[in-house]
């Protein structure tokens, strides 16, 4: 059930038209949550929004036609290159 739920929306997400910028809004988007709770009195919503500011950034770097920039980060789904860390 949830492999076809799963299958339904990356053939939506693939079939519909792309949005300029949308790479940059999900990446500022996923930085946003990082930074407004990182010193938020609750542990839940400091794990809710680490998660959700990840799983925005990992859109942000594996979805279509991704920005150079972007691809350069980790959750990118390309062989890492020698360049890419500093070090």
């Amino acid at each position: 059930m949830h492999d076809d739920l799963l299958q339904k929306l990356k053939h939506f997400d693939e079939s519909r038209p792309g949005v300029p910028g949308e790479h940059w809004l999900a990446f500022a988007a996923g930085l946003g949550l990082w930074i407004a709770t990182r010193r938020h009195p609750s542990v839940a919503v400091r794990v809710i929004a680490s998660l959700a500011g990840t799983l925005l950034v990992a859109r942000a770097a594996s979805g279509r036609e991704v920005p150079p920039l972007l691809a350069r980060l980790p959750f990118a789904g390309r062989a890492p290159r020698r360049h890419d860390w500093i070090g």
